[in-house]
């Protein structure tokens, strides 16, 4: 604590020396030359002109740097009564190869990509694999109703919907597939695909719309040929 006052002052008298100095401590693929700079409405843009991949800076370069085995994900729900421990090593195959599943179903840079799924890693693997490849991607709360889907989907306009099959609250199951499937009807845009993770406590019927294709989450991990490398 001894610290705080003077660094807290230093980041407020010299924010872009500050700023510029934590930069240093993020792997970069082209670190910033240009720290601090306004555009016409004088809106603050940081390190505009640096360029690196969140999903390399979270995993990989942990794994590179000797913490491959040490725990990315502590996870703990008391609602499905389970906890599991994922390590940064793990973590990054699993998002690597779902990123392959990703690119297989034509997902590249600038896409978008829904993810309406309950708190478990699975919506962390596809957050990551959408960064890993450029995607963006939109997190839609899971057990939202059709009609709010459905407009989240018609803003974002994505390629893929990634659904879990239920969530749990209170004890209770509440499979996502049917309102997913809603939601697709009641939107104008039609995604191509919905990649359905199972869950063991209620899995979902598939193909049950004409206008998306389903796919099974881990059938498609299974088929991805290689792991798919940060983009």
């Amino acid at each position: 604590m001894t610290r705080y006052q003077p660094t807290y002052q230093h980041s407020i008298e010299h924010p872009e020396a500050f700023w510029a100095e934590q930069a240093k401590r993020i792997p970069w693929y082209t670190p910033p030359q240009t720290i601090l700079s306004y555009d016409e409405q004088q809106h603050a843009r940081w390190f505009s002109d640096g360029e690196m991949n969140l999903c390399y800076a979270a995993l990989d370069y942990h794994v590179e740097n000797g913490r491959g085995d040490q725990a990315a994900i502590f996870w703990d729900s008391p609602a499905a009564q389970s906890k599991r421990t994922i390590s940064y090593r793990e973590m990054r195959d699993q998002v690597a190869y779902f990123a392959g599943t990703l690119t297989q179903l034509g997902v590249e840079k600038g896409d978008r990509v829904v993810i309406y799924m309950p708190m478990i890693p699975e919506a962390l693997v596809a957050m990551y694999a959408c960064a890993r490849l450029g995607a963006i991607h939109s997190v839609v709360f899971g057990g939202f109703a059709p009609y709010e889907l459905a407009a989240r989907i018609e803003d974002a306009e994505p390629k893929v919907v990634v659904a879990a099959s239920c969530g749990i609250e209170l004890g209770k199951v509440l499979p996502y597939k049917p309102m997913v499937d809603q939601a697709i009807e009641l939107s104008a845009y039609k995604p191509d695909a919905c990649i359905v993770y199972q869950r063991e406590v209620h899995r979902a019927e598939l193909g049950t719309h004409e206008s998306t294709t389903d796919y099974d989450w881990e059938a498609l991990v299974a088929k991805a040929p290689l792991p798919t490398a940060c983009r």
